[in-house]
This record gives structure tokens, C-alpha cells and sequence, in this order.
């Protein structure tokens, strides 16, 4: 397991796990899941943790590590979307 940034306490990575993607520390909830959920709930942190069942400053990290790492989660975001239409 491979902590990152200042949030390495919740968004860590494992190679096992999601593919080797950032993801919420004791889940299996990538960092790419909570900013598509952040945009389709407008930001509301308490309907994200509702809806992945994580605490709401598990939300915050994953979105601060988002603005941190924004190139390189957008791309998985597409990659994802692509996966998702073939």
C-alpha cells in the first residue's frame, strides 16, 4: 500500500485494489467515484458519504486530493466513461 500526499491517511493506493487508483482508505471507493458523485449532487458532501457509505471527511480528502491531482483523475474519469460506452 502506497500512502500519497497530505491525505495519505484516507486516499491511499494498492496495487490490488481498483486497479492501483487512489481510493478511500479501508474501502474500495476510488477518488474517481466521489468527483462524479460530487458533480451530480452539487458538491453536497453529506449525500456523497451517504450514497458510498464513508465519512464526510473521507469525501473532503477525496476532493482535495482531486484538485491535487486533477489531470490525472480526470483521465480516469474518461477512461471510465470510454469502458463504459464500448
Amino acid at each position: 500500500m502506497v500512502a500519497t500526499g497530505p491525505d495519505s491517511q484516507l486516499i491511499v493506493r494498492k496495487p490490488r485494489v481498483q486497479g492501483g487508483e487512489p481510493i478511500i482508505r479501508g474501502t474500495r471507493v476510488p477518488v474517481r467515484s466521489i468527483v462524479v458523485a460530487a458533480e451530480e449532487y452539487a458538491g453536497d458532501v453529506t449525500k456523497i458519504a451517504r450514497s458510498f457509505s464513508v465519512d464526510e471527511s473521507a469525501v473532503r480528502a477525496a476532493l482535495a486530493y482531486y484538485d491535487q491531482h486533477k489531470a490525472e483523475i480526470d483521465r480516469s474519469i474518461a477512461a471510465q466513461e470510454q469502458a463504459a460506452l464500448a
